[in-house]
């Protein structure tokens, strides 16, 4: 029998997170953000000032923002590391909900730890406690329940012996991976155990990579074998299987053209022979002529989102086949797929090798090539200096500037896809893009998180005015860190991507630029001011010649460097992308809603008939 050791609950909490290891040995919770209040600031303040360095603590400016940190720092390692979020009651607790459903969303690992109530009811109510008038075990934190993918409420002490152990399996579970809320009630917090040393042991959690079914691996091969005209479409699954290399010489072994998700992308190098680009609503001609004409789609690690799929419009073929190769049976089984439920890599070989030297027809050629033609003249600089520049001008200034290192990243607004059909990825790992949940405000956070997760990488965050108003105070926190990355800010004077969605489906220009919002007074914000009022470096540029030059200044910054450019808030790339289901309102005075809903309802019929 071994002995005990007496600590509080939420020293033992974090006393046995530091020796939870990955199998390079570094700790697979490298620590903790946090933002102190009367729900924990008590038990787990004291603790996590009591382990110093064996679990570091960084200090936040939003509870959102920095746990968006987190995540994006779990996304660029493929899920191999994560950290723990902690906040108070009430406010900070709830500020979390947000990016938690992001990590769920993408399948991302985080340990969220708000403080909640007490356990003991004793000074009930307290301050910032929400109160269920038909249910006293309610607090703040049941918000977290539908957003997570392991809830547990922490009453008593030992409830951590089951409770963090459960967290890790979650945490490291290739299937269920996702975010983890550990209620942790502040009396309880600050409670004393005799805790088993054996408890204290380190641990390796490795990620498991399960083996596809034998009886499944035929099915498919018997489905490939018979296809005339198949297409894989790549995932962020990809990435998280470290799959790449895999996946390229599946590819090329057995001639099947891939096309990129918004979370794929970069899986294959953008000039790589079998990579035809960008799928679906943001997706180019190269790809999606592909896909409609596909036979049989082979998914792996894809979700098959709305956006890749243009709302399950783009595979036109009749009796299209559709196969998802997926560690997640939900996801794996998803539309009627013939599942092949196992991790990536394991599949494609195991796929590869029972297909042997089998290769379909190859796709028509000129594809890429015609895309590019297209797309590429978009990306010039501008002939007229005096015009606003797009942007795709602002793209092909940063795609100039970049380097094989180089990590482009947004989340939300314009960017997304314009960097999905234009950003051209020279290896995987350059392209983080948060469109699974396509959250307002993870851009600089994120980018924080990105250079914490490889400091060798040169981050540029691409962020719009509308993202960088919502959220951008962690740029206070990465020049306290000294924590250096690139962001440039395109001022399009408001939602600007909305605002094309509101006139492409008939609506009047409303509330969404700044020119036609209830305002009196034009804002005239000076973002780099902004900026460096938060310890940034800044320049504010005129056109795609000054950007270009600042660009090239970022190399020797040692903190956040911001960069704003004025852009035109209407072109965007008019070639490639594909429908995407938007209701229009069938009632309306407007001649020009009536015209989007008559096209919208020939659009819905023509895909039911597709389907049936």
């Amino acid at each position: 029998m071994g002995g005990t050791i007496r600590l509080t609950a939420a020293q033992a909490m974090v006393r046995w997170l530091s020796v939870q290891k990955t199998e390079t040995g570094q700790r697979f919770i490298e620590g903790c953000w946090a933002i102190f209040g009367h729900g924990n600031v008590a038990g787990l303040g004291e603790a996590l000032e009591g382990i110093g360095d064996d679990f570091p603590t960084w200090r936040g400016q939003n509870e959102q923002t920095m746990a968006h940190s987190a995540i994006a720092y779990a996304k660029q390692l493929q899920r191999t590391r994560a950290m723990m979020v902690t906040s108070s009651i009430g406010p900070g607790a709830t500020n979390m909900v947000t990016a938690a459903a992001l990590a769920h969303v993408n399948r991302l690992p985080v340990l969220f730890v708000p403080g909640d109530v007490f356990a003991g009811r004793g000074p009930d109510p307290v301050l910032q406690q929400i109160e269920d008038f038909g249910d006293g075990t309610v607090s703040a934190n049941d918000c977290f329940r539908p957003v997570v993918r392991y809830f547990d409420r922490i009453l008593r002490p030992e409830h951590l012996l089951t409770a963090l152990p459960r967290t890790l399996r979650v945490m490291t579970d290739p299937a269920e991976c996702g975010p983890v809320c550990l209620s942790f009630c502040q009396d309880v917090q600050a409670e004393a155990y005799d805790w088993p040393e054996t408890f204290f042991a380190p641990r390796i959690w490795r990620f498991r990579r399960p083996y596809p079914d034998q009886a499944e691996i035929w099915r498919v091969r018997d489905l490939l074998r018979a296809a005339k005209r198949p297409v894989i479409v790549a995932g962020g699954g990809v990435h998280f299987s470290d799959a790449c290399d895999d996946l390229a010489r599946f590819a090329e072994t057995h001639g099947i053209p891939v096309v990129e998700t918004q979370a794929g992308k970069s899986a294959l190098p953008w000039d790589h022979g079998w990579n035809f680009g960008p799928v679906g609503v943001t997706g180019a001609d190269s790809a999606n002529r592909i896909c409609a004409d596909a036979d049989l789609v082979l998914g792996v690690g894809t979700r098959f989102q709305d956006f890749t799929t243009g709302s399950w419009d783009l595979f036109r073929h009749p009796g299209r086949r559709l196969v998802s190769i997926n560690v997640a049976a939900y996801d794996a089984m998803k539309h009627g797929a013939e599942p092949l439920c196992a991790d990536a890599r394991m599949a494609l070989t195991a796929l590869s090798y029972e297909l042997r030297d089998h290769r379909p027809p190859p796709p028509p050629e000129g594809l890429k090539a015609d895309w590019f033609a297209l797309v590429d003249p978009l990306t010039d600089a501008p002939a007229d200096s005096n015009a606003l520049p797009t942007d795709q001008q602002v793209i092909g200034a940063v795609q100039r500037a970049s380097t094989p290192d180089t990590v482009v990243m947004c989340a939300a607004g314009t960017m997304p896809g314009e960097l999905h059909k234009l950003w051209k990825a020279p290896r995987p790992g350059g392209y983080h893009m948060e469109y699974g949940y396509s959250c307002m405000g993870y851009e600089i956070a994120g980018a924080m998180g990105i250079k914490l997760a490889q400091p060798e990488r040169d981050v540029i965050c691409m962020v719009g005015d509308g993202s960088y108003m919502m959220a951008n105070s962690e740029l206070a926190t990465a020049a306290m860190m000294g924590v250096a990355f690139t962001v440039v800010i395109t001022d399009n004077r408001g939602y600007g991507c909305i605002n094309r969605l509101q006139m492409g489906t008939g609506g009047a220009e409303f509330n969404n630029l700044y020119a036609h919002a209830r305002i009196s007074n034009a804002p005239q914000i000076d973002f780099a001011a902004h900026a460096a009022s938060m310890g940034a470096e800044t320049a504010r540029v005129s056109d795609i010649a000054g950007l270009e030059a600042a660009l090239a200044a970022r190399h020797d910054r040692k903190g956040p460097y911001v960069i704003v450019i004025d852009t035109d808030p209407y072109p965007s790339t008019p070639h490639g992308g594909h429908w995407w289901d938007v209701a229009v309102p069938e009632v309306s005075p407007r001649e020009t809603v009536r015209a989007a809903r008559a096209g919208y309802e020939t659009r819905l019929e023509g895909r039911l008939k597709e389907q049936s």
